[in-house]
């Protein structure tokens, strides 16, 4: 469990620890980043999450190879280490990938499981609650029926497992018995809904300052409106003071603005960005 910085930062300042303020900005331009590399030495890629993506590996030879020159690459580029994982299934594959990182001494970071022995032994060593989609409080269940490593969940009647948990499930143990159930989706579905937002390093009290970060957040939001080649027609611009200092005063409020006209133009978003900021100063 976490602690508020204000109850610790004498402890941080006595052993020379310095706090950053997260940048979600720079994960974001990190993460796209690699996934620029990744996509140079490969057929296709599915971006699953800032920091994980699923690449089509057919046609190419020499797989080890491959997953050594990209873990190379990334890491040359970005200065990120990274693991990768390679076998015929999605879930599979996030087992290898598992596997690297938990074995990095001895993997390199790089582990491929096409091969039926080695794909056994990483599911005879690995315990159920590390699979892809299956949850700890799942594990009770499982444990009741005998199933406690991947192995003994690739060995699970699939039926059995769909007649007791869900379809999910049936898919994750036939993926973990090398049948591919789980589809390469190279595109992502545009977001509904894009969020930008950010924890100040120091406390703002100015209104312009507030203002100029506002401006920066509604550039970031509107890039990757255009991304997905979207419109906007709602704007939500919300503000709150610090949470975890109870002698401190507290204020929150938001407004939503709805744009007269759906648009992706910056200059419109900021504006109506900015004067909303004003409403809930």
């Amino acid at each position: 469990m976490g602690e508020p910085y204000f109850q610790i930062k004498h402890k941080l300042k006595q052993h020379g620890i310095v706090p950053f303020s997260s940048n979600y900005a720079l994960y974001s331009d990190m993460s796209e980043l690699v996934m620029t590399l990744i996509e140079s030495m490969v057929p296709a890629v599915e971006v699953y999450s800032i920091d994980e993506a699923f690449a089509d590996l057919t046609g190419i030879d020499a797989l080890d190879d491959l997953g050594r020159r990209i873990r190379s690459q990334v890491l040359r580029c970005t200065g990120i280490p990274v693991g990768v994982g390679i076998a015929h299934t999605k879930t599979l594959a996030k087992l290898a990938n598992h596997t690297a990182k938990r074995l990095q001494a001895q993997t390199g970071g790089v582990v491929n499981i096409c091969e039926p022995h080695k794909r056994d032994w990483v599911l005879r060593n690995t315990n159920v609650t590390e699979v892809w989609g299956v949850g700890r409080r799942m594990k009770l269940h499982l444990d009741a029926m005998g199933i406690k490593t991947a192995m003994d969940l690739a060995k699970s009647d699939p039926w059995t497992l769909r007649k007791n948990f869900s379809v999910v499930i049936e898919k994750t143990a036939r993926e973990l018995a090398g049948t591919p159930c789980l589809e390469l989706d190279e595109l992502d579905p545009p977001k509904q809904e894009i969020f930008c937002s950010r924890m100040f390093g120091k406390r703002l009290t100015e209104l312009a300052s507030i203002k100029e970060a506002v401006a920066t957040y509604m550039m970031r939001a509107s890039e990757k409106l255009r991304v997905q080649k979207s419109l906007c027609k709602k704007i939500r611009v919300s503000i709150r003071t610090g949470m975890f200092n109870p002698e401190e005063a507290k204020y929150a409020n938001g407004v939503v603005v709805e744009l007269p006209y759906p648009t992706d133009d910056l200059r419109l978003l900021t504006k109506a960005a900015v004067d909303a900021l004003d409403r809930v100063f």
